[in-house]
């Protein structure tokens, strides 16, 4: 590789690692104040409630504009009454439930530990803390916002029934709201609301939100690019993330902010928060109106990086139009709650018992979707039937899918050798016919096809194998099986491998934490190895300038760098496809190369016209 490829390319590199330091130095982010301290309540894994020193109002800002708001901009105020509690626990879940808003505060997996140990072998929790969804949440789920026409002053009176929960609440103007909550199997809860006229006149009510939750990352270590908010409209599904709020020109510039998210025409099947692997849905029995979706800043975790910005969530809430009620006139709404994990096969059984194509919070949505799908189904089919871990899963995957494309793969590249044998012909031709290159067109499609080769033969495998990628990717970023799974060193395959920290090293953009220096994650640099081995003994596409040909095989290093702080199971993927691409290309040119069809004569050179 010549000095002026190096330079272009350590410039490209330069100017990828500090382009966002250079954004930031321009446009730095807007400072929030501090915020006064407070209880907050935290649920460990016995199912037990304490209070800790915390900073809710900085958990319960709404990031609007540069002026962060209090919990009253999401439309609900806090009562200044005790808050009564009432906590049920099943063989999966504990729920604990809420007088403040008459609703479902939190949720505790009890099977889903708040963080994974970063210890191979070992998927025990890192603390004693077990995964709470809507947590930490300003608003319960179920509770009406838009003020004290619906709320009056928030605190409803708690009542245990059988199998559940029933929140009353009766207004100063005779409207009497009435919830009753019942546990169900698979992380599902149904609700029933009854909302009736008591007074003895025609009552005119606003519109109504009703909370669907708050999405935001479980621990320190979640970057939050998952957290988002997702709507299904009878056809398709719409999944609004945190950049959207940011509303940033070409994701870098600070734009205006957005400050809420509306969408629907009552056609709201269901709307779900979510993060990377947890989601809590409402599934109303009839469509609501309208979704609408908040950005809030959340509370910093107790490990949290004090140099990085706090974390963001997402408030959701379905939205009803007015109504008016009859004196002792009622109105009945029936939905059913999920909160539990992104779990596949979970989720494919809820979506058939409603029909309402839940699972499609799982990611796996559109073209790409099909794959994950297959994909995730045979990783957990290996995993159980054969008892494999989800490491050897992934490799087995990964060898039964080179063997599928391996006799395309074989004929692609036999096709590129006689395409590169074939070179001095085809040059010769173009040469010759360069003054009309119509007809040098033509007569190098003639002579390929008379020596039964193609210009896309290389590229056909490539592109067949790309949505297997892709479908690969969305479903190990979703698999919550791969949580905190562990194989040889890895020991969260959800996670990069870091294997320990360089020292000092911290400043370095996209990689780099400051104070804890840059980690050292060996998956992604094998696989660029892999790739530069695979990239050498690929023969150049036909026509290719040489340049370009050698630049072309230094590009992996570009993946290497975007895929350094991804997830284990992926690297481990495409560094097990890229070995055995090289398996087969060593194969594949160990065999003669077949003679051409047709005996080709050189083509002589015009001689070159006089002058006049």
């Amino acid at each position: 590789m010549d000095r002026k490829s190096i330079f272009i390319l350590v410039g490209c590199f330069l100017l990828l690692m500090l382009w966002y330091p250079l954004v930031n130095k321009l446009y730095p982010p807007r400072p929030l104040p501090p915020g006064a301290t407070n209880e907050v309540a935290v649920i460990g894994t016995n199912g037990t409630i304490t209070t800790t020193t915390g900073t809710p109002p900085t958990s319960v800002t709404t990031a609007v504009g540069s002026m962060p708001t209090t919990a009253a901009t999401v439309g609900f105020e806090t009562p200044d009454a005790p808050e009564q509690l009432i906590e049920i626990t099943n063989a999966y879940a504990h729920y604990v439930f809420t007088s403040h808003g008459g609703g479902l505060k939190q949720v505790a997996l009890l099977e889903y530990p708040e963080t994974v140990s970063n210890r191979p072998g070992r998927r025990k929790a890192e603390t004693n803390e077990v995964a709470v969804i809507n947590n930490p949440g300003p608003v319960p789920v179920l509770a009406l916002l838009d003020g004290p026409q619906w709320q009056g002053n928030g605190v409803f009176e708690l009542v245990r029934t059988e199998n559940g929960v029933r929140a009353l609440k009766t207004l100063t103007n005779g409207l009497t709201i009435e919830k009753d909550f019942t546990i169900g199997t698979n992380y599902l809860v149904n609700a029933k609301i009854k909302i009736s006229n008591q007074s003895g006149a025609m009552l005119n009510l606003p519109a109504q939100e009703w909370t669907v939750g708050t999405a935001s990352p479980m621990n320190a270590q979640d970057d939050g690019m998952s957290v988002g908010v997702m709507w299904y409209n009878g056809s398709s599904e719409e999944d609004i993330l945190g950049p959207w709020f940011d509303n940033k020109t070409l994701g870098c510039f600070p734009g205006t902010p957005r400050s809420e998210y509306r969408g629907g025409q009552s056609n709201v099947v269901w709307v779900a928060t979510h993060n990377q692997f947890f989601a809590l849905a409402t599934m109303p029995q009839t469509p609501a109106q309208e979704v609408v979706a908040r950005k809030i800043n959340l509370e910093r975790f107790p490990d949290g990086n004090p140099n990085k910005p706090l974390p963001a969530g997402l408030v959701a809430a379905m939205v009803y139009p007015a109504i008016s009620l009859a004196a002792g006139e009622s109105l009945e709404r029936e939905l059913q709650i999920f909160a539990g994990p992104k779990e596949y096969q979970t989720l494919a059984r809820i979506a058939a018992r409603f029909h309402n194509e839940i699972d499609l919070v799982m990611g796996f949505g559109g073209f790409f979707g099909f794959f994950s799908k297959g994909l995730l189904l045979s990783m957990n089919w290996l995993h159980s039937a054969l008892h494999l871990s989800y490491g050897w899963a992934i490799i087995a995957i990964t060898i039964i899918i080179k063997v599928l494309f391996w006799p395309l793969t074989q004929a692609s590249t036999r096709s590129m050798k006689r395409l590169q044998a074939l070179q001095p012909q085809m040059k010769a031709i173009q040469e010759k016919y360069k003054e009309d290159p119509a007809k040098m067109n033509r007569k190098v499609m003639e002579f390929m096809r008379e020596n039964k080769v193609s210009p896309l033969g290389g590229c056909l495998p490539m592109l067949l194998q790309m949505p297997v990628f892709i479908g690969f990717f969305y479903m190990i970023r979703s698999a919550i099986e791969l949580r905190g799974a562990s194989f040889l060193w890895v020991a969260d395959l959800s996670r990069p491998d870091t294997l320990f920290m360089i020292p000092g090293l911290g400043f370095i953009p996209f990689f780099g934490i400051p104070g804890g220096g840059l980690p050292f994650n060996l998956l992604p640099l094998l696989m660029g190895v892999t790739m530069l081995w695979q990239a050498r003994l690929t023969p150049p596409s036909p026509g290719m300038d040489p340049m370009q040909a050698k630049m072309m095989r230094y590009m992996p290093l570009m993946f290497m760098v975007f895929l350094y702080n991804f997830s284990a199971g992926l690297t481990l993927y495409w560094t097990v496809q890229n070995l055995l691409t090289i398996l087969q290309t060593k194969l594949t040119h160990t065999k003669t190369a077949p003679a051409t069809s047709t005996p080709v004569r050189p083509v002589a050179k015009p001689a070159p016209r006089k002058k006049k």
